[in-house]
């Protein structure tokens, strides 16, 4: 009788262990309209987190059986470094960058939008590079990967720990372009009364994904790929998109 106990005791324990592996907790920041505390605070968990990547996450980890709690912190940089070091941590809405490739193990794209500089309505600038954009103010936000991409281009970039400060920034003549995304950036514009802002160049495009610390298992990954895939098919996502 000893060894069916051994072994009713063994497969319990597996069936933990593959428990917990099948939990994560994904991590994100205010990028609104992709996610964003329904308080308009620096934290947030779960229900009290929305946008476009949160929801589409929620019906993909439900989709793949995966338990995943969802936590809104900030700044970038700390939730950044949580889900690089930290088994069982991910982070969205993340760009794929070549940098970042290695780093990470992906699930996506689950959104995506193009690389812009922001004008007023009622500035002259015109550019048709971004290396033009040199001879302007440029303001952006620290850690967001269109700002990085300009900084590396050898161009200075004014950077805000808030993204939400450089509407205001921009509107008040303290900038005169402002690095950011199309939808996030209009979407922030708007939200704070500046429907006027206008694109003055779009210099890249980068989709949005979920990053997942390496030591996730393959098996895991898989399942929210393919429950990504299959509520794209469905037409799922435009459905979360519509909302936004």
């Amino acid at each position: 009788m000893l060894f069916p106990r051994l072994l009713t005791l063994f497969l319990l324990l597996v069936g933990t262990v593959q428990a917990r592996a099948e939990s994560l907790v994904l991590l994100t920041e205010n990028l609104p309209p992709f996610n964003m505390a329904v308080s308009g605070g620096n934290f947030a968990r779960d229900d009290g987190i929305s946008g476009i990547s949160a929801e589409t996450l929620r019906l993909v980890c439900q989709r793949a059986g995966i338990e995943c709690q969802q936590i809104l912190r900030f700044p970038w940089e700390r939730v950044y470094n949580q889900a690089l070091d930290e088994a069982g941590y991910g982070l969205f809405s993340v760009a794929r960058t070549a940098e970042r490739e290695a780093l990470f193990k992906w699930v996506g794209p689950i959104a995506g939008e193009d690389w812009v500089l922001l004008a007023r309505g009622d500035s002259p600038i015109q550019l048709s590079s971004l290396q033009q954009a040199g001879e302007y103010r440029l303001g952006g936000y620290k850690g967001d990967a269109p700002s990085q991409h300009v900084v590396d281009q050898g161009l200075e970039v004014q950077l805000s720990l808030y993204d939400k400060e450089n509407p205001e920034r921009l509107a008040n003549g303290q900038i005169d372009l402002w690095v950011t995304s199309s939808v996030a950036g209009q979407y922030l514009a708007r939200q704070q009364g500046h429907a006027d802002f206008r694109v003055a160049l779009t210099f890249g495009r980068g989709d949005l994904y979920l990053a997942l610390n390496r030591q996730t298992s393959d098996s895991t990954v898989d399942k929210l790929r393919a429950a990504l895939e299959q509520l794209r098919d469905e037409g799922a996502l435009q459905g979360v998109m519509q909302k936004y």
